[in-house]
């Protein structure tokens, strides 16, 4: 799919070096098809890889897709320069008033805490409220799907005695959804949290239903509402180093945390991991953008 974004977006040069497909705005304008609307509401602290990893995997189907960023008003970000902001990224008042086709919310670094002490929480909620009746579909990502569980079925998160972090087995549970199509019967992908969610709670909500899931991490992809909200607990747009810089991190901090399971070839973190969920990726955005936008969503909003 080749995605439009701003001209000086630092993403672009690195998506172009990897033969990702952009479109300049003339090409964009050229082209007689509606293009998809896709928010990005960015949560992660380092937004420019972020950035970089979900744009990698928009930019993977036969579509026109037109990015937004969004960013949150009532906390600033401490990690991203001001000037990357103000130049790439809108807030909520300038965007209520729109229709998208589809909105992506990443996960946070903010698990731990309890969802109201979370600064933006109430602005989080708003904008979740919104996109029921303003979006197509929303894809909500790690602590992003945990908010989601917790604000639209009231499923509360909980600790773990470890944190969850490394490479995961998941099984297929309904290979009939559309959002499983082209999906091996397991598959691997990252996971890096502190807190889960009970699979029974999930289970016994007539408004839910678990798509994939692992005997040790829990579910990993959850649709709600007839796919109106979709829900992945795990992180398979990390790109393959990431577990492994959250590690580095963490014990350079001086933290309590175990090498990332399954991750570093020989359990030796000189060794440089191996990228073993990259297919599935792209399979899960392309999915995503394909049956719950695209073929959903309104050729004209009103």
């Amino acid at each position: 799919m080749p995605i439009k974004i701003p001209h000086l977006l630092p993403a672009r040069e690195i998506l172009e070096e990897e033969n990702i497909f952009i479109m300049d705005e003339g090409r964009a304008k050229s082209q007689d098809i509606r293009p998809l609307n896709i928010l990005i509401l960015n949560l992660m602290p380092e937004k420019q890889k972020t950035e970089v990893q979900i744009l990698r995997l928009l930019g993977n189907t036969p579509l026109q897709v037109n990015i937004s960023f969004l960013r949150t008003a009532t906390y600033e970000s401490k990690n991203t320069s001001p000037f990357h902001l103000e130049q790439f990224y809108t807030n909520f008042e300038q965007v209520k008033k729109n229709k998208y086709d589809g909105l992506i919310i990443t996960g946070a670094p903010v698990e731990l805490f309890a969802f109201e002490e979370v600064d933006y929480w109430n602005e989080l909620k708003e904008i979740m409220e919104w996109s029921k009746s303003n979006v197509t579909s929303t894809l909500h990502i790690c602590w992003g799907a945990q908010a989601a569980l917790y604000h639209h079925y009231q499923i509360d998160k909980h600790e773990l005695y470890q944190k969850c972090h490394g490479i995961f087995k998941h099984y297929v549970l309904n290979a009939s959804d559309k959002l499983m199509r082209g999906f091996d019967d397991t598959f691997l992908a990252p996971h890096s949290r502190h807190t889960n969610v009970e699979l029974e709670e999930i289970n016994n909500h007539p408004n839910l239903e678990i798509l994939a899931a692992s005997e040790d991490a829990g579910a990993l992809i959850i649709s709600g509402n007839n796919g109106r909200q979709i829900m992945v607990t795990g992180h398979l747009e990390y790109d393959s180093t990431t577990l492994g810089e959250e590690y580095k991190r963490d014990s350079e901090k001086g933290l309590k945390v175990h090498l990332p399971l399954d991750y570093f070839p020989n359990n030796d973190p000189s060794n440089l991991p191996l990228n073993n969920w990259r297919s599935h990726a792209h399979l899960l955005f392309s999915n995503w953008l394909n049956y719950y936008v695209y073929q959903e969503t309104p050729f004209e909003w009103k």
